[in-house]
């Protein structure tokens, strides 16, 4: 991805206790290579891979899909796949907060994360440390995780909450911008402080002397949710013991976005497709072998033997047939919905949409945050421009004006340019 994007970019992170199949999910997810191994600990040093947000393209729109030739990322039939950053940290186990395992090291890299993908073993057959077990109940994995990150930015504030109180008496301060000098070490901004003393019904000129303990544990929480959304990744769902604690999480954290999902099908999937011995849609359920009719002739594939057919009709039958697909893409579109992101496209042309000189279509995209104008995206796309900006546009010509904010009716943009006089 472009230098220059990068500190606007999403990072996803994904979360969870050793082996449950963060590294999996990791490799099935994106170009990544990570370390697999089934026992803790295998990942020491977190793992990075591009995994892809799908969207609908416009070049489906506009009749445009033959010439469709993203600059990153790729476009198959109307469908855009948008290259997003995922990081795949150490295992996380109780204590982690206090220094347990890798924990200090966990939650330091946590800090970048933008949302959180929790890989949870669903079949119960590996313990809170991830040693092998059987009959362990995966809902703990879900209180106790939660939970260590809140100790961790808890703990870190109690400390030192009376120079907190101390210090906005004698500042002025509002709590907003009281909190944000304690809440920026884990990536939070103003407005998202903001958002959390809303959520509290607190005003900004409220008195934090009268705050107890309980209430700061409150307001910890609410900042989590605001700041680390969080998808339940139940993985493994392939395995005997799954169902049930897969029903079991479902009606236990029914208001918690939740994708049953298995990393090792999608990795199988992945290299069979590699190898030409299938065709497959990422994201769905639709593989097609050398024994279906209607494949693309333009594609011939090679025969699977019986043993990597028997091991195809049995990811049909446990994950394809009963979920709709692997879970794999459907956790990383979940993660970028829950932070409302949207696709903005920038061309120099509003009739044919092209961005340059190719006869390549919708080239350019990039995801932007909810509250994003106009203007950003320019300043984005041209931060060391030696021009002004003269107009933007967007579809039929209709002028935008630069404080508008990107919605999905006016996220085709053109910017004219004037040069600055000397």
């Amino acid at each position: 991805m472009a230098e220059k994007y990068k500190k606007h970019a999403i990072l996803v992170g994904c979360v969870g206790k050793p082996n449950a199949g963060k590294s999996s999910f990791l490799n099935a997810c994106s170009d990544a290579k990570a370390k697999v191994g089934n026992y803790p600990f295998t990942t020491i040093d977190p793992n990075q891979g591009v995994a892809f947000y799908s969207v609908n393209c416009p070049c489906a729109k506009y009749n445009r899909s033959h010439l469709c030739a993203p600059r990153y990322g790729k476009c198959v039939n109307g469908t855009r796949y948008l290259p997003v950053k995922v990081l795949d940290v150490a295992g996380l186990i109780p204590g982690a907060s206090e220094g347990l395992g890798l924990g200090n090291k966990f939650l330091d890299d946590l800090r970048t994360a933008s949302v959180l993908l929790h890989v949870i073993d669903s079949s119960g057959n590996t313990n809170e440390k991830g040693e092998t077990t059987k009959g362990y109940d995966p809902c703990r994995d879900v209180e106790w995780l939660q939970q260590e990150i809140h100790s961790w930015i808890f703990n870190n504030i109690w400390k030192k909450w009376p120079n907190i109180v101390r210090k906005q008496s004698q500042t002025k301060l509002g709590i907003a911008e009281t909190m944000q000098l304690q809440f920026s070490g884990y990536g939070s901004r103003l407005g998202l402080v903001q958002q959390v003393l809303n959520n509290l019904g607190e005003s900004d000129a409220a008195d934090l002397t009268t705050w107890d303990q309980p209430k700061v544990e409150q307001l910890v929480w609410e900042f989590i949710k605001e700041r680390f959304p969080t998808i339940l990744v139940l993985n493994k769902v392939d395995q005997e013991t799954s169902d049930k604690n897969i029903a079991k999480i479902c009606s236990t954290y029914d208001n918690q976005l939740i994708v049953p999902c298995s990393a090792l099908a999608e990795c199988f999937l992945k290299k069979l497709k590699q190898q030409r011995f299938i065709q497959y849609n990422e994201g769905t359920d639709d593989v097609k072998t050398s024994e279906d009719e209607d494949l693309d002739p333009a594609q011939p594939l090679i025969p699977l033997d019986d043993k990597n057919m028997a091991r195809l009709e049995k990811i049909r039958d446990l994950v394809l047939f009963r979920y709709g697909s692997t879970g794999v893409q459907a956790a990383i579109n979940l993660a970028i919905d829950s932070k409302k992101m949207l696709p903005v496209y920038w061309v120099k042309n509003l009739t044919t949409f092209q961005c340059d000189r190719t006869e390549g279509v919708f080239r350019d995209c990039t995801l932007v945050r909810p509250g994003t104008t106009a203007g950003d995206v320019f300043r984005l796309i041209y931060p060391d421009l030696q021009s002004r900006l003269a107009f933007i546009e967007t579809i039929s010509g209709q002028r935008v004006a630069e404080q508008a904010v990107i919605t999905e009716e006016n996220n085709i943009l053109k910017f004219t340019v004037a040069v600055r006089e000397s």
